[in-house]
């Protein structure tokens, strides 16, 4: 089976925030069948108020990001399913939850993985 990356950017969730906490527990609510359907292998959202940083080969902690991530923000869910067309539902469940469209991109396979 494939592994799926199920994400969107903050800036795409535009709810009022009286509506927030209908937003989580239907976010919730599509997580735990995901749970129950055996399919979850991770998922949550960035922290965005925790500044990121690089660390290279020795140790060293750096300020900043990679030019091209620096916008990496949002909420990301990792579902492993058995085919394209069942992430693309799983997306869609996610996306009537959190209210906005959600990207999907297939992590390519890694037998040590």
């Amino acid at each position: 089976m494939t592994k799926y990356l199920i994400s969107f950017p903050s800036s795409a969730m535009i709810v009022p925030q009286q509506e927030m906490q209908s937003v989580a527990d239907a976010a919730h609510a599509v997580t735990q069948e995901a749970k129950d359907a055996g399919v979850w292998v991770f998922g949550g959202g960035i922290d965005e108020s925790v500044p990121p940083v690089m660390v290279d080969g020795e140790g060293t902690v750096l300020d900043g990001t990679y030019p091209q991530t620096r916008q990496i923000e949002g909420g990301y869910t990792v579902l492993e399913v058995p085919t394209r067309e069942a992430a693309l539902e799983w997306a869609a469940k996610f996306a009537a939850a959190c209210r906005c469209a959600q990207e999907v991109r297939a992590f390519a396979y890694d037998p040590a993985a």
